[in-house]
């Protein structure tokens, strides 16, 4: 009688958790926050400027010169694709084979820098910058000849050379290189920060849907129509601000819906069938994917030529790299060649499916594969479970009353 209050007193009391407990749940949240850190900030670090697609057009021997100097001091860089024309190095970008083109002329004609905002703001950049080479170098030219001149009349100009070496020297004070945005970006997002910052709450939010419907609808077909329904919804939600609010991408509603659906769907499926193979731990598998590997390599911010090979090529077959290309596609670039990012983001809807599918009818081979246990006092109470005899449902088909066995207990 006396020892009933002290074990009742003993089993109230509350422990702390264990010193080696708090040092490792602490080392753990650490780890995990370093590979977020580490996941996307090694692309920046290791992503150089090489092998960027130029479209380059002019005399050949023009051309030829332009790029071997170029070449002597950038490196690899660029990756020139040569064009006949203007007409055909506009019709390149438009394509996306190339992110801009130099075009180059013979003197007195100007050199002209054709860029594609719409592409990549760190590729328009360097353009930009390669046009203000090409002025300072059209600069020198105009003020070597201005000396040349000077030099043959011993520093004795006459009127009408004077009067040509001042318009010269005026010429080289303002003279500069046009650059040209062939494929602008929409006028309320001039820099691309929108469409940018889009990148990674699409990819999140692929990932929320998909866990939601996991633990909140139950029945595999009953989750592949939510994961279906939350893609039209999401599409059409992200549509609607993007595109029609705050105008941060262009082009063809319908297919923007499509695209932004297809995205989220993507991410959401894939995240079921990893929870439907492998139950919780299939999330982090998820996240591990779609959010630490795909997001970093999608090429969002840096052009995916950029990064260490071959993970740039990697980034545009996972579905933040495929769905980033296609929206821009769709959005500012209509004669561009789309069906690689359709088809990817597709194959991954299926392999979401696929997974769904086979964790689902692994799980239900399972509970009928299991021995028949005595049915305990609280079996009454779990109105998931129905036993008779050696029969026992799977926790997550609910049994009707017109589905079950005769003789089984109500």
């Amino acid at each position: 009688m006396s020892s009933t209050p002290s074990t009742s007193a003993a089993s109230s009391t509350h422990h702390g958790s264990h010193l080696g407990k708090v040092l490792g749940v602490s080392l753990i949240a650490a780890i995990v926050v370093s590979i977020f850190v580490l996941a996307f900030s090694w692309p920046t670090k290791t992503s150089e400027t090489h092998n960027l697609p130029v479209s380059v057009a002019g005399p050949q021997q023009a051309v030829d010169q332009f790029e071997s100097k170029i070449k002597e001091k950038s490196g690899d860089t660029f990756d020139f694709v040569e064009a006949d024309s203007r007409d055909q190095a506009v019709d390149q970008i438009k394509h996306r084979e190339t992110y801009g083109a130099i075009i180059l002329a013979e003197q007195p004609k100007t050199p002209e820098v054709l860029t594609a905002p719409a592409a990549n703001a760190t590729a328009t950049q360097i353009l930009k910058g390669m046009g203000d080479q090409l002025t300072t170098q059209m600069r020198g030219q105009i003020s070597g000849q201005v000396q040349q001149m000077q030099a043959k009349s011993g520093g004795n100009l006459s009127p009408e050379q004077a009067k040509q070496a001042l318009a010269m020297e005026q010429k080289a004070a303002t003279a500069e290189v046009p650059v040209t945005e062939v494929v602008p970006l929409s006028d309320d997002d001039p820099n691309g920060a929108g469409l940018t910052a889009a990148a990674f709450p699409l990819v999140l939010g692929g990932m929320i849907g998909g866990v939601l419907i996991t633990f909140l609808v139950k029945g595999v077909w009953r989750r592949l129509i939510a994961s279906v329904a939350y893609g039209a919804l999401a599409g059409l939600s992200l549509t609607l601000i993007l595109h029609t609010w705050f105008g941060f991408v262009e082009g063809n509603f319908g297919l923007l819906w499509l695209a932004f659906g297809l995205s989220a769907m993507a991410t959401a499926t894939f995240i079921l069938g990893c929870t439907a193979i492998l139950g919780a731990p299939g999330i982090g598998i998820g996240a591990l994917v779609t959010l630490l590997i795909g997001n970093p390599l999608s090429g969002a911010t840096a052009a995916w030529q950029f990064m260490a090979e071959p993970w740039g090529h990697i980034g545009q077959f996972l579905v933040p790299g495929a769905s980033n290309t296609l929206l821009r596609s769709v959005s500012y670039f209509p004669d561009a060649p789309t069906a690689q990012q359709w088809w990817t983001l597709i194959a991954w809807v299926a392999l979401g499916v696929v997974l769904t599918s086979i964790g689902h009818f692994r799980h239900n081979s399972i509970n009928e594969d299991e021995p028949a246990s005595e049915p305990s006092e609280h079996d009454g109470h779990d109105e998931n479970r129905v036993t008779s005899g050696d029969y026992h449902a799977p926790r997550h088909l609910k049994t009707s009353e017109n589905e079950r066995p005769s003789g089984a207990q109500a």
